[in-house]
């Protein structure tokens, strides 16, 4: 052998020399395509094996038009019910062979549309993940990203969906805190542009008109431990016993803040999350929430992904999950 080719790659070119056939030739036979005639075919991997070719994953893969990745997009990694929802795509798309990429939105909508546009150059497909951007900027992006599927949001576009009813999780924790006898509740909002905050606060007025007697205030928030922390002087002023946060993390920020500032959970307020996350259960007192199946969410994204990638039927291109009621230790009577 020269000298200066010991350790030289072997290449597509040498299978194709010493085979005697064309280089599409043993791209074609790599490939598995079977317009090759089979003694031909026979050759190129006998010659190939003798090599020990490899052949290049990402060329092979702009050839064949796919790169075995899809995209997700969530507007802020740092909350766990995403990390939980992302881990559900993952494991499921990694058992069928594929990656995924994660890009970061950080709840900031206007580079939401860049990145999937990204992301979905990159990837085969994308999973677009409670987009924050307006209902029009979605049905103007979603065309430009199929295959999509998005989570927690709709459009008019047919991708599929998968969506949590948190107008129905939300009632259904307003209840909870009536039952219990409070009747002055607070809700801690969440981001403005929020879709799912949308579906709460819908949620919320329709409970409303059905509990004429209980008094609601909204109150601004955010989706943040921090942003629930910083929100205590508000909860407090409004004079509510029962307080729906907009998340887990808000209402665990609250909760910091309400013993920091000796007020006791539940005797003097009764405090609710939503989501469930993995951390609720080991609050002082632990969180009384509306659970969501966020793993369930990402493996059923994945699915859809699967059937739009493979061109085949999906069962449910509109799914729904209900959250359900977690009753925990931070939420009791309505103080006398």
């Amino acid at each position: 052998m020269a000298r200066g080719t010991l350790n030289r790659r072997v290449g597509i070119s040498d299978v194709a020399e010493k085979a005697g056939v064309s280089l599409a030739t043993v791209s074609r036979v790599m490939n598995g395509n079977f317009t090759v005639a089979a003694d031909i075919a026979e050759r190129v991997r006998a010659v190939a094996t003798e090599l020990n070719y490899q052949p290049n994953p990402t060329g092979r893969n702009l050839a064949r038009g796919k790169t075995d990745t899809i995209g997700v997009v969530v507007p802020d990694l740092g909350n766990p019910t995403f990390q939980t929802v992302l881990r559900g795509v993952s494991r499921a798309a990694a058992q069928d062979g594929y990656r995924v990429l994660i890009a970061d939105s950080s709840e900031v909508s206007s580079e939401e549309s860049i990145l999937a546009g990204e992301a979905r150059r990159r990837c085969d497909g994308v999973v677009l993940c409670a987009p924050r951007m307006s209902d029009a900027e979605l049905a103007e992006l979603a065309p430009t990203l199929h295959p999509l599927v998005l989570v927690n949001r709709t459009t008019a576009d047919p991708s599929p969906s998968l969506t949590v009813d948190y107008g129905r999780g939300i009632q259904d924790l307003a209840a909870h805190l009536v039952d219990l006898g409070h009747t002055r509740l607070a809700f801690s909002a969440g981001p403005a542009n929020s879709a799912s905050n949308a579906l709460r606060l819908a949620g919320l007025e329709t409970f409303m008109s059905a509990h004429p007697g209980v008094e609601l205030q909204i109150l601004p928030g955010g989706s943040t431990f921090e942003d629930g922390h910083a929100s205590a002087d508000a909860v407090l002023a409004s004079g509510a016993t029962g307080i729906l946060a907009f998340n887990d993390l808000t209402a665990m920020g609250l909760l910091s803040a309400l013993n920091e500032r000796g007020v006791n959970v539940p005797a003097d307020v009764s405090l609710t999350g939503f989501d469930d996350i993995q951390f609720a259960a080991y609050t002082t007192p632990p969180l009384t929430t509306a659970a969501v199946p966020s793993m369930d969410v990402g493996e059923q994204a994945w699915r859809q992904m699967r059937a739009l990638l493979n061109d085949t039927d999906i069962p449910d291109p509109a799914l729904v999950f209900a959250p359900h009621i977690v009753v925990r230790g931070s939420t009791g009577p309505a103080p006398r």
